[in-house]
């Protein structure tokens, strides 16, 4: 037999170094990730081989300087203290654009540029000038597009969701989920009207908010949110705090959704009945609550049941899907959430998995719980959705029984 007590302190110190290491990285990274995304298109398209004429190279590294500089000033004033909106669209769309920018130059920089080589298309400078007319043009017809896929109003999409312990009295039950409509520096007062006269026309039995309304307080984007009070729906309007909640005074918003007709399901239930079955739809606060500092802010799924029969289905509204994890070990049926958006810009998305157990649609946790991860109905930040298309979600509530 070997002794490995010996061995294990020693594997772990090594590791402690790694993970330090890691940590000051990641502290730095707020400062390199801008330098990257403005400098590595500047030098794919300006600087390998292209050989430019003087002034042209000269006006566009000024025009990458100029963005570099201009976007986490922008990103400052947009967001910190000053919340100005006009600095915060300014510094939201160049982020975008430099992401895009990014993506494409380092794609088509090295696939495109060795496909031409291989196929022998011109010469050293032909093949640069091709991919610089490339990367432009790609990334220019994706922010196009990207930007009136984040303004339209979502599609529809549909789908039956199983649930083997609900009671055929509930079967056909229609739950209208939207969340991440992130409200914000760019008015959507009438995009938030469509968004619920589209609701309104799918005949919800409840509708669902999983968090994110809006970023700002509630007084200043009440305006955009005002429409939320036109929803209908035969049983129930219920919603709980998302992050960008807590970057806003979330007890403002979780009142003024009471004010709009909203049930907020702060860390309790509520049962809904039809046909002498019942369905228990229960809510808690965002996993980031309790840091936020607001007394009695936090995720209880505890306390979100306490009180509701343990036989019952439950149907459970939790803004992020990490929150999954418990919802499985507490035996959740549905779990609805939000706030990945899809990854909204590829390839953003994996990213997102870094931190998330589902990026979209639905999947299965555990022996009984399902995830329903929305893309979202809005957008953060930068104005654009680029393969990562918004939603409005309609889940028709299956009952084994009636089957």
């Amino acid at each position: 037999m070997t002794d490995t007590s010996n061995a294990r302190p020693a594997e772990g110190e090594a590791q402690a170094p790694r993970q330090s290491r890691l940590l000051r990285l990641m502290r730095y990274l707020p400062l390199i990730a801008p330098v990257l995304l403005w400098a590595v298109p500047c030098w794919v398209l300006l600087f390998t081989g292209q050989h430019w004429p003087l002034p042209v190279t000269v006006a566009g590294t000024a025009l990458f300087v100029l963005g570099l500089a201009a976007m986490p000033l922008a990103m400052m004033r947009g967001h910190g203290r000053r919340q100005q909106d006009r600095a915060a669209i300014i510094g939201d769309t160049l982020l975008g654009g430099s992401w895009v920018l990014f993506t494409w130059s380092v794609l088509l920089g090295i696939l495109l540029r060795l496909a031409l080589t291989v196929a022998g298309v011109g010469q050293s400078e032909d093949r640069a000038r091709i991919v610089t007319w490339a990367v432009l043009g790609v990334s220019a017809a994706l922010l196009a597009w990207g930007y009136v896929e984040a303004r339209r109003v979502p599609r529809v999409r549909r789908l039956d969701v199983p649930l083997p312990r609900l009671g055929a009295g509930l079967d056909g039950l229609r739950v209208v989920l939207i969340t991440d409509t992130h409200y914000g520096p760019l008015d959507r007062a009438r995009w938030s009207a469509r968004v619920c006269e589209t609701v309104n026309t799918l005949e919800a039995d409840l509708v669902c908010h999983t968090g994110d309304i809006a970023d700002g307080t509630a007084e200043r984007r009440r305006a955009q949110a005002t429409p939320l009070a036109t929803v209908q729906a035969t049983e129930a309007r219920v919603y709980v705090t998302g992050n960008h909640e807590y970057y806003s005074e979330a007890q403002g918003w979780v009142d003024l959704m009471d004010e709009l007709g909203w049930e907020p399901l702060r860390n309790r239930h509520l049962l809904l009945e039809r046909g002498g079955d019942t369905l228990v739809v229960a809510g808690v606060d965002d996993v980031t609550a309790e840091s936020s500092g607001l007394v009695g802010h936090r995720a209880h799924l505890a306390g979100a049941l306490d009180g509701a029969n343990p036989e019952l289905p439950v149907l459970l509204l939790a803004h992020q899907p990490k929150f999954v994890d418990r919802a499985a070990a507490a035996g959740i049926d549905l779990q609805l959430s939000g706030h990945t958006h899809g990854g909204q810009i590829w390839p953003f998305h994996h990213l997102v998995r870094l931190d998330q157990p589902a990026l979209a649609g639905l999947s299965r946790h555990g022996v009984r719980t399902l995830l329903y991860t929305s893309r979202g109905t809005g957008f953060w930040g930068p104005p654009f959705r680029v393969f990562a298309p918004s939603e409005i979600t309609l889940l028709v509530l299956r009952s084994a029984q009636q089957r």
